[in-house]
């Protein structure tokens, strides 16, 4: 991903996935990430998951409008409320202000 700029609404999406219904997390994950990527102001995207189901998604959108407006999107806010339901134990999201980006690549 190239660098991001500053201002720009970095919110961070850290979770427990349960043991239930891993195809139908990761075909709604990846519709949401394709999703995501089409709404006005979208920046990018960073995902982790590791082997004890902990994961931490990243995105990145030009202003708070933007990030708000992504919450508020009916298809995200369907595929949220299946995350409650069934594909999380919990969640916990911060909303930051990116003020610095570095870089380091071998």
């Amino acid at each position: 991903m190239d660098s991001i700029p500053t201002g720009t609404i970095a919110v961070i999406f850290v979770n427990r996935r349960t043991p239930d219904d891993d195809s139908g997390y990761e075909i709604a994950a990846q519709a949401m990430a394709e999703e995501a990527s089409r709404q006005p102001g979208f920046v990018g995207i960073h995902s982790v998951r590791s082997a004890d189901r902990e994961g931490i998604t990243v995105s990145y959108w030009a202003d708070e409008n933007a990030a708000l407006a992504w919450k508020q999107h009916v298809g995200h806010a369907a595929i949220r409320e299946q995350g409650r339901k069934s594909w999380y134990e919990y969640y916990h999201l911060i909303v930051a202000e990116v003020r610095r980006d570095y870089q380091w690549r071998r």
